[in-house]
């Protein structure tokens, strides 16, 4: 069965260490600009949340990458990125709708979530379960997009 990260926003603390297991995973190093996760935090409403490629159905940044770099194989959830086929054009960056691909300067390529092939390094270093690796059912499926719509239209605001 195929698998999923969920975010559970109510449990986040906002302490950083998805994106410092993300970084360390994948970079061998603690440097947050290189995390395909995000934290983000409103200290007015003491609200933190994690957010990553959602793994959209529809993905813009796969519809925008003139190489496919940004590409999805058949059957699959997974946006998957090929290094080798990327020009750089940030156009991923752009056209994604949450902020999720960012571009790090230091490596030259935009980073986004890979799920860590499989075993979420930000899952397992979150130590209040605001990230979860789950089966992918129907309900999680719609909880996950639910949340996703909710986040959109907050971001939209700010």
């Amino acid at each position: 069965m195929a698998k999923l990260l969920m975010i559970h926003p109510e449990k986040c603390t906002g302490c950083q260490n998805c994106m410092l297991a993300c970084s360390l995973h994948h970079e061998g190093q603690f440097r947050m600009a290189a995390s395909r996760i995000h934290v983000y935090t409103w200290e007015r409403e003491g609200f933190s949340v994690p957010m990553m490629c959602q793994q959209c159905d529809t993905a813009s940044c796969m519809k925008v990458c003139p190489t496919s770099a940004l590409h999805r194989n058949p059957g699959e959830l997974l946006v998957e990125y090929e290094k080798s086929k990327c020009i750089g054009c940030h156009m991923c960056t752009i056209a994604c709708p949450f902020g999720n691909i960012v571009y790090d300067a230091v490596s030259g390529t935009p980073q986004k979530c890979d799920t860590c092939g499989g075993d979420p390094s930000c899952a397992k270093a979150c130590p209040s379960q605001a990230l979860e690796w789950v089966d992918d059912t129907i309900s999680l499926r719609d909880r996950k997009k639910s949340y996703a719509a909710k986040f959109k239209a907050a971001f939209e605001e700010e």
